[in-house]
């Protein structure tokens, strides 16, 4: 890992899980990072935690990514704080089995995994320059899905795969055609599968519904530190400073599905991103 001394680094998802990691491995190496959360009190807990060893440089800003004005508020209190951001992890993810809707009435997988940190994103990249690096966390569940312009809500036949699979199938979309815009700023976007990890994702917050499951799966799993590892590599490492564009698992380029290369399905999701981020 390169040291990140005066560096400005932004963890969406940050109170738990891989985003914690993230934000642990990145202010151990000399990083202000920005810990964005939802939850104010899940943020606190983290950021007290996380704050025991006393020279990590940390900073809790709350922001709904199934919110427009939530993240366009979070991005202006940004600005005002800070000139140059040199790291985005966009690590925040959410399954759910049954339906439900963002504030803006997308779909909340597809509008949080997608749609919140396309919209985060370019609002941000004002903020960015050469060097600065875009980190996605993407899932092999991309490799099942499919873009369904026709019900980008899912309002027909939904499913948990349906839904989780598109909003990943996106992020690696999303990193593709962002990686051709910026590739002249030398700005470097990449994704990466974490692989099988135990987090507090798809368990629901009010009922603990899936924490059963998750427990009993836990021994098989990679802990969030080894799930964080390779956005961490990607946020960090000199080695990739000039690969931009692609998709990793276990710190190398991996093979991703033949739909997530497509270009021209690349742009189009992003033409359409902006179309409802501006609706």
């Amino acid at each position: 890992m390169g040291r990140m001394d005066n560096k400005l680094a932004i963890v969406t998802g940050a109170n738990s899980g891989m985003g914690m990691a993230t934000v642990e491995a990145l202010s151990d190496e000399g990083a202000k990072v920005i810990m964005l959360c939802r939850s104010e009190k899940r943020g606190k807990e983290a950021l007290q935690k996380l704050s025991e060893k006393n020279d990590r440089q940390l900073e809790l800003m709350l922001c709904n990514l199934g919110d427009y004005d939530s993240i366009r508020s979070f991005v202006s209190q940004v600005k005002e704080k800070y000139k140059k951001i040199d790291v985005l992890v966009n690590n925040a993810g959410f399954i759910s089995l049954d339906r439900q809707e963002t504030k803006e009435g997308l779909e909340r997988q597809f509008g949080i995994n997608h749609i919140g940190h396309f919209l985060l994103t370019t609002e941000l990249i004002s903020m960015m320059d050469k060097g600065s690096r875009i980190v996605n966390v993407a899932s092999g569940a991309h490799k099942t899905g499919k873009i369904h312009f026709d019900d980008i809500n899912l309002t027909k036949g939904y499913n948990v795969i349906k839904g989780y699979s598109q909003s990943k199938l996106a992020n690696v979309l999303f990193t593709r055609e962002l990686a051709r815009r910026l590739k002249d700023k030398g700005i470097m976007v990449n994704c990466c599968h974490p692989g099988a990890v135990a987090t507090n994702i798809g368990i629901d917050r009010e009922t603990g519904f899936g924490k059963t499951i998750t427990g009993l799966l836990k021994p098989f799993f990679q802990t969030p530190a080894e799930g964080a590892r390779t956005a961490i590599f990607l946020s960090t490492d000199d080695s990739v400073k000039d690969i931009t564009g692609e998709y990793f698992y276990r710190c190398k380029i991996a093979n991703s599905s033949r739909r997530s290369k497509d270009m021209n399905l690349a742009k189009k999701l992003y033409e359409f991103s902006e179309k409802l981020v501006n609706a």
